[in-house]
């Protein structure tokens, strides 16, 4: 079911809200980009996204064209405490079917350790391009 959660960076400078469903499992990867940011996503799609403050404080990178194609996917993080809170990409597959932003579930605000650790979590092999089957080993993402 789908709940209301607020997010924010570390300094508190970026805050969004947004619409997600947990249950339905989050997502680790072991792409490059992934495994240094430690990205833990769940997908906020269409407008289920909604930026609050910060506007002025995210700077945006984007992965080298060779890697993602240009203008897929920006990743966006707080310019003063480097957080990022989430990343906003578009594609024509299901479920996304458009705009999407994948949220940084460690950045929602009021979750509990409890709440945390019982949340569904889907490894993904970005490595070898595989998104729907876990790398051999995952333990360390």
């Amino acid at each position: 079911m789908k709940q209301t959660f607020t997010g924010s960076c570390h300094c508190g400078a970026v805050r969004f809200e947004c619409d997600l469903d947990l249950s339905v499992g989050t997502r680790r990867c072991n792409c490059s980009y992934c495994l240094k940011t430690r990205m833990w996503k769940a997908f906020a799609l269409g407008d289920a996204f909604r930026l609050l403050q910060g506007q002025d404080m995210l700077s945006d990178y984007q992965a080298d064209p060779s890697a993602w194609p240009p203008g897929h996917v920006h990743h966006y993080f707080c310019r003063h405490c480097g957080v990022r809170g989430f990343s906003k990409g578009y594609l024509e597959l299901e479920p996304f079917n458009g705009w999407f932003h994948a949220i940084n579930v460690a950045t929602l605000d009021g979750m509990t350790d409890e709440q945390m650790a019982a949340i569904p979590v889907q490894y993904e092999d970005g490595r070898r391009g595989d998104w729907e089957h876990p790398p051999k080993a995952h333990g360390h993402l």
